[in-house]
């Protein structure tokens, strides 16, 4: 076989009048008819065309040469030249090209089901890709995520080694322990009726590994949660998971900061700047979200007390609400321009999907030359010069409200904020706003199971200053949590976490595990606990997300070099799939299909 020397994409000017050997796909192929046949060969870096000129070379080139068709695979051997028929702008290579003088077919292809082609792949399904994905991923779109990603990893290795981290494996066989999410399960083999369970997170063995005094660990590992898969989660995912001894909150934010500034510079030569932070509360209060994207306005803001001195229904029966203590709220967003840009087919489409999130509508006003309008308008003139100076109205605004409970109209808006700035073109390009937001609660009321349930997980600690309101009012509870967010996108999360075991039994205690439960469900943690655990913190990168940013797609799909579809189905493979009866046999695994009942 001809020996490659050199990339197909790497070729320059420099190499012009050496000889040669570069391998891979024809991605196109052209016969001029005039004693020439041209080509373009593709491997991971690019193209580079190749000519064959059919009187200068062998009879058997001549033939072989005549038979080629798009995605062969070939070697060829040549002498680099300046292009002939002038330079191709759209290519990196396109200033020379590779004459050839030997050619090797190493493989034929037959027809291919789909070709490698940005403009064919806007085309074709993304089922039939994903079950052709060695053809897909032959794109350059997908080789340059593929390569991206590398980047990625190795620059997380690269920084954390030099601050100090130890790369540690940690098991993918472990036992379940209850995360809020479905474990996907193993059989035991060799222990009938018992079970693993693979990892969600390798949240206990990275505590446990500083309690042996590891002091750092970094590991980029595969977690696995049964959930049902979404553009932007996959059942089967990679973190940048990282764990640090001895350090309070502001040590872990600081360093992980460090780590996004240096990555951000490397591939894109930017400077993130400072990361400005944000309380949880101001978060909701302003934006209706944790993760809140910064890039465009429509804040929300509280008009409660304006609302309530109208006579519009739908405020006061919102306002007579009441839960855990606190009453219902009018909560509003001005739209700039939005009296011109927001039509009547668009608020209707928005008040019939905020019902998603629990929330009755959207009631609208616009605020044009002759005043209020829309059909609360007349409900609204009474309060006009309130609610225009609260909301520093201009003419041509519009306003959108939601009332209810203050945690659904939260959402309600926070989601709707994020899809009137999509459908109005608010968002900036090309801008990268990074964010911490910081003291969660640390418990939210389970209103069905009627208990307090962990908002993060039980292993995260209050606040330095909360342990006193730890059972008097864990409502009020602060964790030393912390979530790192791009452009309205969590990309990492993490917390300090609880060391001491007496801490660590309250909060168990507190949603509802028994001194017993807990001893079977996370014993060994409370056993290392005992034997001199020093305080610890930690956060997980999602490496999909950080690069679905990085590269610009919002399908998770893109930067996985074999994902499952929405279904959890690997199409290429056909996984899962089914397992013959020995193979149950030797797990003493009885299988039970359970027909649907007819209605």
């Amino acid at each position: 076989m001809l020996k490659r020397t050199h990339l197909c994409g790497s070729l320059r000017p420099s190499h012009v009048g050496q000889t040669v050997v570069v391998a891979g796909w024809i991605n196109t192929y052209r016969d001029q008819g005039r004693g020439l046949i041209f080509c373009d060969l593709r491997d991971r870096e690019g193209l580079c065309q190749v000519v064959f000129d059919l009187e200068q070379v062998s009879q058997e080139i001549v033939t072989a040469s005549r038979t080629l068709r798009r995605e062969d695979v070939i070697a060829v051997k040549g002498t680099v030249r300046t292009r002939a028929g002038g330079p191709n702008p759209k290519l990196a290579t396109g200033e020379v090209e590779v004459v050839a003088t030997e050619l090797e077919v190493l493989n034929k292809t037959e027809t291919p089901p789909i070709l490698p082609d940005e403009y064919e792949a806007e085309k074709i399904n993304e089922e039939t890709r994903l079950k052709y994905r060695y053809i897909d991923l032959r794109r350059p779109r997908m080789q340059s995520i593929l390569a991206t990603r590398s980047k990625v990893t190795k620059a997380a290795r690269d920084y954390f080694t030099k601050n100090g981290f130890l790369e540690i494996e940690t098991p993918l066989l472990i036992r379940s322990t209850p995360e809020g999410a479905r474990d996907f399960i193993v059989p035991a083999r060799l222990h009938a009726g018992k079970w693993y369970a693979l990892p969600q997170s390798p949240q206990l063995f990275k505590q446990i590994l500083m309690v042996a005094g590891c002091d750092r660990y970094i590991q980029i590992c595969k977690c696995l949660r049964d959930e049902d898969p979404r553009a932007d989660r996959q059942a089967e995912f990679t973190q940048i998971d990282l764990e640090m001894s001895f350090v309070e909150r502001e040590d872990v934010m600081q360093m992980m900061t460090g780590f996004v500034k240096e990555l951000w510079a490397s591939i894109f030569s930017y400077d993130i700047g400072t990361v400005e932070r944000m309380t949880w509360q101001h978060a909701m209060d302003r934006y209706g979200i944790d993760r809140p994207d910064t890039r465009y306005g429509l804040e929300i803001e509280d008009v409660s007390a304006i609302a309530a001195k109208t006579e519009f229904g739908v405020f006061k029966e919102a306002l007579a609400k009441s839960r855990h203590g606190k009453n219902g709220v009018v909560r509003a967003i001005k739209v700039p321009g939005g009296a011109e840009k927001l039509t009547r087919k668009m608020t209707d489409a928005y008040s019939e999907w905020v019902k998603t999130f629990k929330a009755g509508g959207v009631p609208v006003v616009k605020l044009t030359e002759k005043g209020f309008e829309t059909g609360i308008a007349k409900f609204l003139e009474p309060v006009k010069a309130e609610l225009i100076a609260k909301l520093d109205l201009k003419v041509g605004d519009a306003v959108l409200f939601a009332a209810d409970h203050w945690d659904v109209a939260s959402k309600a808006l926070g989601e709707l904020r994020q899809r009137v700035a999509r459908e109005l073109n608010m968002i900036p390009e090309g801008k990268w706003n990074f964010l911490w937001v910081v003291d969660f609660p640390m418990f939210e009321y389970d209103d069905e199971g009627k208990r307090w349930v962990a908002l993060h997980h039980p292993f995260t600690s209050p606040n330095p200053d909360q342990f006193g309101i730890l059972e008097s009012d864990p409502g009020a509870c602060l964790s030393a949590g912390y979530d790192l967010v791009l452009n309205g996108s969590e990309i990492a999360g993490g917390s300090i976490r609880i060391h001491r075991m007496d801490v660590q039994q309250r909060v168990f205690n507190l949603i509802g595990l028994t001194d017993e439960e807990a001893k079977i469900k996370f014993g060994f943690l409370l056993d290392a606990l005992r034997f001199g655990a020093p305080p610890h913190g930690g956060i997980a990168f999602g490496l999909d997300r950080l690069v679905m940013h990085i590269v610009g797609t919002d399908n998770i799909r893109d930067v996985i070099a074999f994902p499952k579809t929405q279904s959890g189905a690997d199409l290429m493979t056909e996984a899962p799939g089914p397992v013959d009866q020995a193979q149950l046999d030797e797990l003493q695994v009885k299988q039970a299909l359970r027909e649907k009942q007819a209605t």
